[in-house]
């Protein structure tokens, strides 16, 4: 083949031009090379490839990258010979794989089709979270689909958070995250002298491969495994959370006045002579919302005043990045981890009492039955009155003659004013049928070591629900002013079950003679209206559990699917922009619509899903953190026994939460009744094959504590006989005293 026709070859690449216009010197563009392949219909030796796209000396290297770039995406791959293969004809799969404790795990495809089981043998090639090529080889002994690893295409864990472990003079990390189960070797060089059992950060130099373990080096000593404060230290590392502002951004926050400039005042609405309070807890030391009511005799006129973080914070800045990367706050117990620096989220965006502040307002109009009339938005300028607790608002609420009530009696008719609107808003909800689950949550106290003294549940007063409702009102006005303005945003979706959910719980709801409305697909309301039917019964908190169970998660998304839990056709995040990136996105899109004008940050498809996934990792991370918190509390009280309620039943035992310390522990399948137990998922039960016995969920139980493992977190309990009342022996003569006996 003559040069003129290698070159005419290449030319013949159909995206030349764009690549002509993104690199000064273009190279053949990934859909040609992969064309090129497949009309090969064989594997191709790179230098034939090389010679097919006339690729000259000076640019091997360059096309090399390119191939390597094709290689970790999954697009071509290497055969034994070397020669590249186009992916998708070589019956090779693609995915993540996802450890397990137990040293095996499973890959999940990036196609979305089923999980592949990996064994213990294939995982010592690859960590949890790579980006892998496998291929199937048949089914396991339990029927799985099973596969081996061909190649790792990325490696996702460079950094990783463990304990040092010093055996005959070998040193090695096990893992934190207890899905990555190989333990990482350290040289004596790269240990930094850590002691056997402390916390350590170890950067991963050679990844795992059939025959070798993983190697790494320790670059930080974190303390010992039990020091106050080192579960938050782990679970920052363990789940990737940023916890320091970068050097720039500290410096950058530094510029920022302590108040409000005169010049930032102009444009805007005032808005200081409304007594606006905010109403939070505590503990809280970022004030996002603040909110006032008057009524004209026809409705009510609620104001509802945001921080105007979309003010400080610029599109694409430093501190923008940051917050994006970050995504939202993390509360951990006496600990926050905010998304913004504390000069912003605790000072000049804070609506703290006294001091003018800018914000965006959500000024709304209510008919008298609680239905929303009109609203608008606009800039405004602020000075909040009163800094309240929810325990104030409560105690004001509940006596008018109350201290709290004395101590502020000048906004006492305000708040009684959005306490009547409150009652109207609920009415408005049960009629449009939003879903209100009973839940527990609970508050931990500590001692001066930092552990747990004591949990109680946080008593939810109609000041929480009050202000709930004001801000789910702002919400929904956000959501719909800028669906009338044609401004993508990021929604507040959470969709409604599964018809393979819906079938479940039906069945299950039979089982205690109860129907779930709605035919085919359930709304809102139906579930709604069976909460009502049952909330009196014994059963009711069972029954609610399995209800919640069967719902989906909510998410950040552009599209508009609704929010099935609130029975709200649009609904989107507006009121606290100062602990979640998504409300700064609503802002910065309400601005741009009351402009006139389109905001376009990017792909609102990757901002929802990195949104949803930020708000997942901070829920993992606190949760984690509060479970070793509970195995530290209960670990001298092993050998004593506690009534709980079964909260989960699995193939491999129950769960059981117990009263009143709002703990939860597992009592393992092995531990029951001498019998073969079988779980029936639909029923939520384990079932004693030749006794009848039965483990229900909601099930009262009486267990024993024999285990607590703080390295894994985990609670192992035994069920325990009630103890039985003694009698005691009679006695004659006068009765003996009471109290002794």
């Amino acid at each position: 083949m003559s040069n003129k026709k290698k070159q005419s070859l290449r030319s013949l690449d159909p995206h030349y031009e764009r690549e002509k216009n993104r690199y000064g010197h273009p190279l053949p563009s990934r859909e040609y090379i992969l064309q090129i392949l497949k009309q090969q219909g064989i594997p191709v030796a790179e230098r034939l490839l090389q010679k097919l796209l006339s690729i000259t000396k000076k640019e091997e290297d360059l096309f090399n990258r390119r191939l390597s770039a094709m290689m970790r995406e999954g697009q071509i791959f290497r055969n034994r010979k070397s020669d590249i293969c186009v992916m998708e004809k070589l019956d090779l799969i693609k995915g993540r794989i996802q450890g397990h404790a137990d040293r095996f795990g499973f890959l999940i495809p990036d196609d979305g089709s089923a999980d592949l089981y990996l064994s213990a043998k294939e995982m010592q090639k690859a960590l949890h979270g790579d980006h892998v090529v496998v291929r199937e080889t048949g089914m396991d002994r339990r029927g799985r689909r099973e596969a081996a690893i061909v190649e790792v295409l990325e490696s996702c864990n460079k950094q990783l958070v463990g304990r040092l472990h010093i055996d005959h003079g070998i040193l090695s990390v096990a893992a934190e995250n207890k899905r990555i189960s190989q333990d990482i070797l350290i040289a004596q060089e790269h240990s930094l002298k850590a002691q056997a059992g402390q916390v350590v950060m170890v950067e991963i130099i050679q990844q795992p491969s059939k025959h070798t373990q993983p190697i790494g080096k320790i670059i930080e000593i974190l303390g010992n495994y039990t020091a106050p404060g080192m579960e938050i230290e782990i679970a920052l590392r363990k789940h990737d959370l940023p916890y320091e502002f970068p050097p720039d951004v500290q410096k950058l926050s530094t510029q920022f006045p302590k108040n409000v400039l005169k010049k930032e005042l102009s444009g805007r609405k005032d808005l200081c002579h409304l007594p606006l309070i905010t109403i939070d807890g505590e503990t809280a030391k970022d004030f996002d919302d603040a909110v006032f009511c008057t009524n004209d005799g026809k409705g009510y006129r609620l104001y509802v005043a945001i921080a105007d973080v979309s003010h400080y914070v610029k599109p694409h800045d430093l501190i923008d990045r940051e917050a994006f990367n970050r995504g939202n706050s993390v509360y951990f117990p006496r600990r926050v981890i905010p998304m913004l620096p504390e000069v912003l989220s605790n000072g000049l965006c804070s609506l703290n009492p006294d001091k003018k502040r800018l914000c965006m307002v959500c000024e709304i109009q209510f008919q008298a039955n609680g239905n929303i009339q009109d609203y608008s938005f606009y800039p405004a300028t602020m000075l909040s009155h009163a800094r309240l607790t929810y325990t104030q608002v409560a105690a004001m609420l509940d006596d008018a003659k109350s201290c709290e009530a004395q101590e502020y009696a000048e906004l006492l008719p305000h708040l009684q004013l959005i306490y009547t609107l409150f009652k109207s808003l609920l009415k408005a909800r049960k009629k449009r049928g939003a879903i209100d689950f009973e839940t527990t949550e609970t508050q931990m106290f500590f001692n001066d070591q930092g552990k747990i003294e004591k949990i109680l549940p946080v008593q939810r007063t109609e000041a929480h629900r009050l202000i709930e409702e004001c801000m789910l009102a702002a919400n929904v006005c956000a959501a719909d002013f800028l669906q009338k303005h044609g401004q993508t945003t990021l929604y507040r979706i959470h969709e409604s079950p599964t018809p393979e959910k819906i079938d479940t719980l039906r069945k299950f709801l039979k089982e205690f003679g109860i129907q779930l409305g709605g035919k085919n697909k359930p709304g809102a309301q139906d579930y709604s209206q069976t909460l009502l039917k049952i909330k009196d019964r014994p059963d009711a908190q069972l029954l609610q559990t399995v209800m919640l169970r069967s719902l989906k998660q909510a998410i950040y998304s552009p599209d508009l699917t609704g929010h099935f839990g609130l029975a709200y056709d649009a609904y989107t995040h507006f009121t606290s922009p100062i602990r979640r990136y998504p409300d700064l996105l609503v802002h910065r899109a309400i601005k741009a619509a009351l402009k006139g004008e389109t905001y376009q940050p990017g792909d609102w498809q990757e901002f929802g899903q990195h949104c949803s996934m930020t708000e997942r990792r901070a829920d993992d991370a606190t949760r984690d953190v509060e479970s070793w918190l509970k195995c530290y509390y209960m670990q001298d009280k092993i050998g004593e026994c506690f009534d709980g309620v079964i909260s989960s039943v699995t193939g491999f035992g129950l769960f059981v939460a117990l009263d009143g310390i709002f703990v939860e522990g597992l009592v393992h399948i092995s531990e029951l009744p001498s019998d073969y137990f079988h779980f029936d998922a639909i029923k939520h039960v384990l079932l004693g094959e030749r006794s009848g016995k039965q483990y229900r969920l909601g099930d009262r139980i009486h267990v024993k504590l024999v285990r607590v493992d703080l390295e894994t977190s985990k609670i192992d309990f035994v069920i325990a006989e009630p103890e039985k009342k003694t009698r005691q022996p009679r006695t004659k003569g006068p009765a003996k005293n009471k109290k002794s006996l």
